[in-house]
């Protein structure tokens, strides 16, 4: 599945990719160092290479679990977005982790990400509710959700390992229904014609 809008795409993550993804998470580690995931010590040591990484997504993924993805700008990788939990059944949901490089920050590339995917989830793959769990500190990523207009449902107390640590997330989540034009429509909606456009004299 490949999704774009404008110079934003959205595309499989490929093994190919290894050079471009150690490139930017070398230059990013500072920036993305305090929203980084962990494992606490009894879950043993994390995969810590990109090949490791993306063999533990593709068995995940043929399980149907997750669905990992390369953020790209102009076609060139720039972040990654990942679809974790898949649950079927009665459930219909699943949640969504991101990052992006410093250097494409405020460019709308992961709300727009976001609203690609969450479409794509919703009106394709079928699911129902579609969750983003983020750090109450984490300023830039809580912006994402306000423009798409996710609803705050809680607070989950120590819900996540972030560097290094059992964190707080603030809990959003939107559902089918919320959007039947889509998410995209949300961050771009269509220009109003002047009042006298149109009109013959």
């Amino acid at each position: 599945m490949v999704l774009s809008h404008g110079h934003i795409g959205v595309r499989p993550l490929r093994r190919r990719d290894a050079r471009t993804w150690s490139r930017l998470r070398a230059a990013n580690a500072e920036w993305l160092g305090p929203w980084e995931a962990t494992l606490p010590k009894e879950a043993g040591r994390p995969a810590t290479s990109y090949v490791g990484m993306v063999g533990t997504l593709r068995r995940r993924a043929r399980l149907g679990q997750t669905m990992p993805f390369a953020l790209t700008w102009d076609g060139e990788m720039v972040g990654m977005l990942t679809v974790n939990g898949i649950t079927w059944g009665s459930a219909r949901w699943a949640n969504l982790g991101y990052w992006i490089a410093r250097s494409h920050a405020g460019r709308a590339i992961t709300p727009t990400a976001v609203a690609l995917v969450c479409d794509h989830l919703m009106k394709t793959t079928g699911l129902h509710r579609i969750e983003i769990a983020i750090r109450p500190e984490n300023v830039a990523s809580l912006r994402v959700v306000e423009k798409l207009g996710f609803r705050e449902i809680g607070l989950a107390p120590r819900f996540l390992h972030i560097a290094g640590d059992w964190r707080d997330h603030r809990v959003f989540q939107i559902l089918s229904e919320d959007v039947p034009g889509g998410l995209l429509a949300r961050l771009d909606p269509p220009k109003e014609r002047p009042a006298d456009e149109g009109i013959d004299i």
